[in-house]
């Protein structure tokens, strides 16, 4: 049966570098997806001069109709995945703070998009396979303050639901205009991204959790500051050397490592330290 790996979100930056590491060393098939069919399909064009060949989907995160008609085409033409890499991500606009019209679409496609993707994606992921969600240094737990969703997050016996009702009390919050920026690190900047990946990264450890009956191996990671249209071109090394980590966690990792956050030079970070050093600071942003 052929092999195949996905990357949502590749159209650009590291979900573009990700699926061309993969069509230089991952024997099978792989898919370059794209919310805008216009954009993936120039993508692939690219990939195709270098003598590059992946298949093509739309793929909305955000569409549950989107999501379902790429299911089908995969269970219809390939019958399962082996490699799922979930990069599809949108970072804050040029405020620091947003409305909470912006709140929403952000946190929308960081993490309400991955709950419809394991429920329809997860499932044709066979045996042994992997997946990896691109988290970020703001996804770990130290870029939140509030002791409450501190200790709540942390409980070994964690619930999605624990997991969703943070992220409503963030955009509840924002709505109702009662949130307290100091519950999150930085003086509360980009906290839609903040919330959201922190609620991706919490969320990996759930997703290990009912997959680890089928030895399945789902990671997430941080990939650095890379430069990219997200970071308006700020960052310490490109897609290309950004995508080394992801890469290496899909195709060559130990089976054994599972359900842990990994920083973008392989290290295996505690997500639980929240009095840590590792939350996103903007003043990294400005060169």
């Amino acid at each position: 049966m052929e092999r195949v790996a996905v990357v949502t979100g590749s159209n650009k930056g590291i979900g573009f570098a990700i699926v061309k590491g993969l069509l230089q060393r991952f024997q099978g098939v792989v898919y370059l997806t794209s919310r805008d069919e216009g954009r993936g399909k120039d993508a692939v064009a690219k990939l195709n001069q270098l003598g590059l060949y992946p298949q093509y989907h739309q793929l909305d995160v955000t569409d549950r109709l989107s999501i379902t008609k790429f299911r089908d085409h995969i269970k219809q033409k390939h019958g399962g995945i082996d490699i799922l890499v979930n990069n599809a991500a949108v970072a804050n606009s040029t405020a620091l703070y947003n409305s909470y019209e912006e709140c929403k679409t952000i946190v929308d496609i960081n993490y309400f998009s991955i709950l419809t993707i394991q429920e329809l994606l997860f499932p044709l992921v066979r045996d042994n396979g992997r997946i990896l969600n691109i988290s970020s240094d703001c996804g770990h737990l130290s870029n939140v303050r509030n002791k409450y969703w501190i200790e709540r997050l942390s409980k070994k016996d964690l619930t999605l639901e624990d997991i969703n009702e943070f992220v409503n009390w963030f955009l509840d919050g924002v709505k109702n205009n009662t949130f307290n920026y100091d519950d999150i690190a930085d003086d509360g900047k980009i906290a839609a991204y903040r919330v959201a990946k922190v609620a991706l990264s919490a969320n990996t450890r759930l997703q290990q959790k009912a997959l680890e009956g089928r030895n399945i191996s789902v990671n997430s990671m941080h990939p650095g500051l890379v430069q990219t249209d997200m970071t308006r071109g700020v960052g310490f090394y490109s897609a290309d050397q950004a995508a080394e980590t992801p890469l290496y966690l899909v195709l060559e990792a130990p089976a054994t490592l599972k359900g842990e956050y990994i920083w973008y030079d392989r290290r295996v970070l505690d997500w639980y330290d929240h009095k840590a050093d590792y939350y996103f600071k903007t003043i990294n942003l400005k060169q």
